[in-house]
């Protein structure tokens, strides 16, 4: 599928699943992690496409944190910090958190690590650590996990197979109806979604993850202007 094809898909699976309008109160959403969060000159992150699938669908929403990005023509507020690991961002999480408290949380984190760290359980727990640290301070914060995209930077991205199945598994022990793992891999292929490097999305791959976030933020964010309006 083209850039355009699937931009136009990702509006009109947009538009479809909306059940109605609703304005009560802007939802605020931050995006943590790292450069594929963050976006970059060669690459495109999933934010961008994410913003332009939220405003077609007519969500009243906005993007908060610390930095400042661009893709897809678009700009945004984030928390994520290009080549940091997850363990770097959650050293930082709960004075982001404070400052720019959020209703919904997608984090996008498990790069930046070599396979010979066998560093799944320290990205694992790092992302427990940020579940606590934001419900501290927002018991209903709404908390999106990600499965990380695959690479084709091998063997430093071996982990990441392994990696998802733990954090998927990590969210099933937390248990908590405001924690979902989100499989933003679904359809993403890094032999055609990346740049060179392997690593780094496209265009076509940041819109396969926009989509994929879109698909379990859409009922969420409904909830959560029913809330504001309640």
């Amino acid at each position: 599928m083209n850039n355009r094809l699937l931009h136009r898909f990702c509006i009109v699976l947009g538009i479809i699943m909306i059940a109605m309008p609703l304005h009560a109160g802007t939802v605020r959403i931050m995006g943590i992690g790292d450069s594929i969060t963050e976006g970059g000159g060669t690459f495109t992150s999933y934010m961008g496409p994410l913003a332009r699938l939220l405003s077609a669908a007519g969500f009243d929403y906005e993007f908060v944190g610390p930095r400042n990005g661009s893709s897809a023509g678009i700009s945004y507020k984030h928390a994520a910090f290009g080549g940091k690991n997850t363990e770097y961002v959650e050293q930082r999480i709960d004075s982001i958190y404070r400052t720019f408290p959020a209703d919904i949380v997608l984090i996008h984190s498990g790069h930046n690590h070599f396979v010979e760290e066998k560093p799944v359980p320290g990205i694992v727990a790092a992302h427990r650590s940020m579940i606590d640290k934001i419900m501290q301070v927002n018991p209903d914060a709404v908390i999106l996990i990600a499965g990380v995209i695959h690479s084709g930077k091998l063997p430093k991205y071996s982990y990441i197979a392994e990696l998802n199945e733990s954090l998927r598994q990590m969210v099933e022990d937390v248990n908590r109806p405001n924690v979902k793992y989100v499989s933003v891999n679904d359809g993403f292929d890094w032999r055609i979604h990346t740049i060179a490097d392997k690593v780094h999305p496209n265009l076509t791959g940041a819109f396969v993850m926009a989509c994929n976030w879109f698909k379990v933020l859409n009922p969420i964010i409904l909830q959560c202007f029913v809330e504001k309006k309640s």
